[in-house]
């Protein structure tokens, strides 16, 4: 990445997921590389089970938080309809992370819309590059199913310009010493996961 270049990160899921943590690790790990860092979180109905997401852009010189929609470098879904809700954010080329976790939504519950039985198609349609992982059953062998949304960060971290050592500064500076452990090994469990 040239230094003038800035890039952006969009996170999506569903409120009580963990997003505004990973967003916090995001920008601490651009903070200790360097970077100017904007952040903009919007908590939606986060306590009712609603959407929420965060943007991250960092660089030389960021002057705004927020990512225009087809500029987005990264794309991490804790859940897997809304990577396709918000897939319109995500840049041509960049990388879609998707947890392939089923949130039934309240619409669906109440039956007024139906849950798709075909979204890993359509998540390989609407993007050229994706990771598909079952980020909570990773977390949950390492010790703890909350601990897949830095699996997803770890999978995230493979195209973006930060090095490990920056995200685990990262990890250390944002997560409670007891579960540290568990969270560096659920981002390097993450790493190893590869595009299909």
């Amino acid at each position: 990445m040239e230094t003038t270049q800035i890039r952006n990160l969009v996170l999506v899921g569903v409120g009580g997921q963990g997003i505004l943590l990973a967003s916090e690790i995001v920008a601490q790990a651009a903070v200790v590389a360097g970077f100017r860092v904007k952040t903009n979180e919007v908590h939606g109905m986060a306590q009712r089970g609603g959407s929420v997401t965060a943007q991250i852009r960092y660089g030389a010189e960021v002057h705004s938080p927020l990512v225009a929609r087809g500029t987005a470098h990264v794309l991490v879904s804790l859940e897997q309809i809304e990577a396709l809700r918000f897939s319109d954010y995500l840049a041509p080329g960049g990388l879609a992370v998707v947890n392939s976790l089923v949130i039934t939504p309240v619409t669906v519950s109440m039956g007024a819309a139906t849950y798709p039985k075909d979204v890993r198609s359509r998540l390989d349609q609407v993007f050229s590059r994706v990771v598909y992982a079952d980020a909570g059953q990773i977390a949950k062998e390492l010790g703890d199913i909350r601990a897949a949304n830095v699996v997803l960060l770890g999978a995230a971290s493979q195209v973006l310009d930060l090095s490990e050592d920056h995200w685990h500064q990262a990890i250390r500076l944002c997560v409670k010493t007891k579960t540290l452990d568990l969270n560096l090994k659920a981002f390097e469990a993450g790493r190893g996961l590869k595009a299909g």
